[in-house]
């Protein structure tokens, strides 16, 4: 049994279709707010799952930004919450992080290896959620994502699906050329969670679509990919400020995938023509 947290957001909403031969007990607010540690551990009690996927969090960086105490209540003590729960049943845990808990100063590709430093509250408060699984559980997998893409027309309020609307509508598009980072489509995403999981190799992963862009890449790959006239004009991020700072490059490789040689994510160009097929059916 395989207890699921934020069931309904971008990542959750491809579980049910790539742990087809699990059971699932799929949850989500209202009934699992993993701020309140009483649901938390009553759904746990309820189930009794051999490993929670726990994939509910903030992840509105600006948000997260203006309002600091529910980024840490939600990415931190609501993983201290499931973690708990993890450690009172024996269940494995999974844990979803993210590249921007790298400061990306030296604009390299970031390891597993490489130390976080994270710059805004929202990598703060998921780097927190790190150290809290690896300091009450030996059973957990934590795995940290990229920019994530996926969900549809009907759950992608991100930068993939605010790129193929304004395409409908625009002649040109300014997109910003400095920053980087490793595109992570969230049905490979899951995919691979499920085959890491069945290999019992805790700890750390880096789990990102293969190669490393900018914005500006991505965009023009969607048009391309679109097949639409559309300009897209490279900018510097200075062009669109924002109240939370971002990195300069959240570039990650999977590298201890590809040392143990079973990194199963494909490169990123392959990964966004998947999605922009899934979106048009």
């Amino acid at each position: 049994m395989i207890l699921v947290t934020g069931a309904n957001g971008m990542v959750g909403s491809y579980v049910k279709g790539v742990f087809v031969e699990e059971r699932l007990a799929l949850t989500d607010i209202p009934e699992m707010d993993v701020c309140r540690k009483d649901l938390v551990f009553s759904l746990a009690e309820k189930y009794k799952p051999d490993m929670i996927l726990h994939l509910a969090a903030e992840t509105n960086v600006d948000r997260c930004e203006k309002e600091i105490d529910h980024a840490y209540r939600t990415n931190a003590l609501g993983v201290q919450n499931v973690a708990l729960a993890c450690q009172h049943l024996g269940a494995e845990m999974v844990y979803i992080s993210t590249g921007g808990v790298f400061d990306g100063k030296a604009g390299q590709v970031h390891t597993e290896f490489d130390l976080p430093n994270p710059l805004n509250v929202y990598s703060k408060a998921k780097y927190e959620g790190e150290r809290l699984v690896a300091a009450l559980l030996n059973k957990y997998y934590i795995f940290r994502a990229g920019w994530m893409i996926g969900g549809g027309p009907a759950k992608d309020k991100k930068f993939v699906g605010k790129i193929i609307e304004l395409c409908k509508n625009r002649k040109e598009i300014e997109v910003v050329s400095d920053k980087f980072g490793s595109p992570t489509f969230a049905q490979d995403f899951v995919k691979s969670i499920k085959k890491i999981v069945h290999t019992k190799n805790y700890g750390l992963y880096h789990l990102v679509n293969t190669g490393v862009c900018n914005r500006y890449e991505i965009a023009q790959e969607i048009v391309k990919l679109l097949k639409v006239d559309v300009k897209i004009k490279p900018v510097s991020s200075d062009r669109f400020p924002l109240p939370a700072p971002r990195s300069a490059s959240e570039a990650m490789r999977n590298y201890k995938l590809d040392l143990l040689g079973i990194n199963p994510m494909p490169e990123w160009r392959q990964a966004l023509s998947a999605y922009l097929k899934e979106w048009q059916k």
